[in-house]
């Protein structure tokens, strides 16, 4: 008997919901470059103050890993092997620019969810969806 490539109906569900959340990070990424009214009228002056605080290297790294994870996850539903390597530099972008972030006052100026919360889920989902391509290419589902 010969082993099928065709996806689980699951990688499909996994794949567009990754793609949809790391869209949702090029959407924040966009609002917080271009300061739009959205984010900034949410914001209070000591959480501006540390945004504008922010080097610009960070800012690079968080625009990295937004577009690196969008496109990763683009090619997962190409099934493209690339996507692996592509969804590794989202990761390590947005765990160093996570790393500067719990190294600031950023965890204290925002409230819980923002400060903390999202950080480490930043960090865990990119780790899953390297792992995910990984295992996706090890089934032949990617190639």
């Amino acid at each position: 008997m010969t082993e099928s490539n065709k996806p689980a109906i699951w990688f499909w569900i996994v794949s567009i919901i990754a793609l949809l959340w790391n869209l949702m990070g090029v959407n924040a990424y966009i609002q917080q470059a271009y300061r739009t009214e959205a984010v900034m009228s949410q914001m209070t002056p000591e959480q501006i103050a540390l945004l504008d605080a922010r080097p610009t290297w960070v800012t690079a790294l968080f625009a990295i890993a937004v577009f690196a994870g969008a496109i990763g996850c683009l090619l997962l539903l190409l099934r493209k092997k690339l996507a692996t390597n592509v969804l590794i530099l989202s990761f390590l972008t947005a765990t160093i620019q996570q790393i500067w972030w719990f190294t600031t006052d950023g965890p204290t100026t925002m409230d819980q969810f923002s400060g903390t919360i999202m950080p480490i889920m930043i960090i865990v989902i990119c780790l899953f969806l390297v792992w995910f391509s990984k295992k996706s290419a090890a089934k032949g589902w990617i190639s």
